[in-house]
């Protein structure tokens, strides 16, 4: 019999070899936050949130686009069939301050927004324009970075980029007092170096500032497959940590899983001179996606993204997209890694370390089953807590009977959350939206901190039934991970068999609490082939297949 293995299991986790159980189901009634206020703003046309921050006077800044021209929208540019930037600024209630349309005769979009030392605000985003705010544009879209006085007025503006698409997603002030501005670019000229492969395929192409909207630095970074960044953050050593996506099998990044046409979660870890340190390639066989990202407490990072796998690195996933939640440690190995979904499309857009050492998430579902519970019909904004360790505390949607898209999420200095998103909803939790059915106004939500009246889920949490995923990788010639989920305390048997249905390795035979567990089997000792693995527990008897080849 195998001894390789014997694992040890104390409390909830079990460990396998240094091989830690990844998430264990929370038997709490755990109670979802009550909405404190929530604030539609818009016009007529489709209005969005994309970022929002709170700030240091206790109100709000939001960025995103509009395409109205009325409503709360003033002094749009062009005409309501193109897209400005639109910056909100609130109290701490909601109640709007100011409001700002910025941009050209052309679309611009603003995708991220923070506020910085002297009180302003930095967006990034991007723009086809060359006139109105904009001076300058180099081919189709640029990278735009506007700079911001505390109550609106443009003190600068810079367009960023070449002949080709660029796009700025995510941008940060630096501690050097510059900027740090992360997206995609197609082009290689203009201030694009460096690409990857042809230009109908994009690099992530990451972009240091000074002060005053000079370039520093610029870096491309991918292959010749379409790679960009999502979302960027400044670490405690004074680098960058990146996340995005990648199809590429070659040039920075390596260890891509399935094939090419497939995206990976990829997150790169740069010095602060722009030279990566590191990077990983994550997710399985279908589309991964990193979309947000933030470095934790204890030097490592989390991610938030989507999958459509359940394979490789993924586990869990409940089919049609889930959110995908990572936790890596400070050199980009994985500690745990949680699917949240149900049986339709979700995923996951933005993610924050809570000051009580976890996560809230921010994204959507359509899915009327699995982790989400109390759908409205269309998509809901979808927030879940988590622990430090991936347990879910609670999880709430909101929204109405049409599609609400939740994009950013912060915890306030109450302990509450504020999100951003867009709804297109007129009824639900969704109040006086300013357009007709099939256009979005921006739609914040405000929720209450943890000791205020709450409101239970509409449902508890649906545990995972018994569950087995095919082996990973299979076939193979050393080693493979078999992942099995547990519904509640049982004993378990995990065995190899030949297709004879003779044993040949006794991997698990304990008594298990609920979750989900990763076992390593090592193929050493035995020859090449096909056999079963075999998990029973009670009635219970779940059968896969995997093939050693030499």
């Amino acid at each position: 019999m195998n001894q390789f293995f014997s694992f040890l299991l104390k409390s909830s986790i079990a460990v396998f070899f240094g091989v830690c159980l990844l998430w264990q189901p929370s038997n709490a009634q755990s109670i979802a936050p009550t909405i404190e206020w929530q604030r539609s703003l818009g016009g007529t046309n489709s209005d969005e949130a994309t970022s929002i921050s709170q700030t240091s006077d206790g109100g709000y800044i939001v960025a995103g686009l509009s395409y109205s021209i009325d409503g709360d929208v003033s002094d749009h540019h062009g005409f309501g069939g193109v897209i400005d930037y639109w910056i909100v600024k609130l109290t701490n209630a909601g109640a709007m301050e100011w409001e700002k349309s910025f941009g050209g005769s052309g679309d611009d979009f603003g995708t991220s927004i923070v506020q910085t030392t002297d009180g302003g605000y930095i967006v990034a985003g991007w723009s086809e324009s060359a006139d109105g705010n904009v001076t300058v544009n180099h081919g189709k879209r640029d990278f735009w970075i506007v700079k911001l006085t505390n109550v609106g007025a443009i003190e600068w503006e810079k367009s960023l980029g070449g002949s080709g698409d660029d796009v700025a997603a995510s941008i940060l002030q630096t501690t050097d007092g510059g900027y740090l501005v992360a997206g995609r670019s197609r082009s290689d000229d203009g201030d694009v170096i460096g690409h990857h492969g042809a230009t109908d395929s994009s690099d992530a192409w990451i972009v240091k500032l000074t002060s005053a909207g000079g370039m520093e630095w610029q870096k491309s970074l991918g292959g010749s497959g379409t790679d960009g960044a999502a979302s960027i953050e400044q670490t405690s050593d004074g680098g960058y940590i990146i996340a995005g996506s990648s199809q590429s099998t070659n040039g920075d990044g390596t260890g891509h899983h399935g094939l090419a046409e497939y995206s990976d979660a990829w997150i790169v870890k740069l010095t602060g001179a722009g030279g990566i340190e590191w990077q990983q390639s994550l997710g399985g066989s279908n589309h991964d996606y990193g979309n947000a990202i933030e470095q934790t407490t204890d030097g490592g990072y989390i991610v938030a993204g989507s999958s459509r796998s359940n394979d490789g690195d993924v586990s869990g996933n409940r089919g049609g997209g889930d959110s995908w939640i990572i936790k890596l440690t400070s050199a980009g190995a994985i500690d745990w890694q949680r699917s949240l979904g149900g049986s339709d499309a979700d995923g996951g857009t933005s993610i924050k370390q809570t000051a009580d050492g976890g996560y809230i998430v921010a994204g959507f579902s359509e899915s009327t089953d699995g982790n989400a519970t109390g759908w409205h019909e269309g998509m809901d904004y979808l927030i879940v807590k988590l622990t430090n360790t991936g347990v879910i505390e609670w999880q709430q949607l909101f929204g109405g009977r049409h599609d609400d898209y939740a994009i950013s999420i912060k915890q306030t200095t109450d302990n509450g959350y504020i999100v951003a998103g867009y709804s297109q909803s007129h009824d639900g939790d969704v109040t006086n939206n300013h357009g007709s059915a099939g256009s979005s106004d921006a739609w914040i939500v405000k929720l209450a901190p943890p000791n205020s009246t709450g409101v239970k889920p509409t449902a508890p949490p649906i545990p995972n039934p018994w569950a087995m995923n095919a082996n990973y990788p299979n076939p193979f010639s050393s080693t493979t991970t078999i992942t099995f989920t547990v519904p509640e305390r049982s004993f378990v048997r995990l065995s190899v068999d030949t297709e004879q249905g003779v044993e040949v390795a006794r991997l698990i035979e304990e008594q298990l609490e609920a979750g989900e567990y990763r076992v390593p089997f090592s193929a050493d000792g035995l020859a090449s082939g096909t056999y079963l693995y075999r998990l029973s527990s009670g009635s219970t008897s779940l059968v896969g297949k995997m093939t050693i080849v030499r």
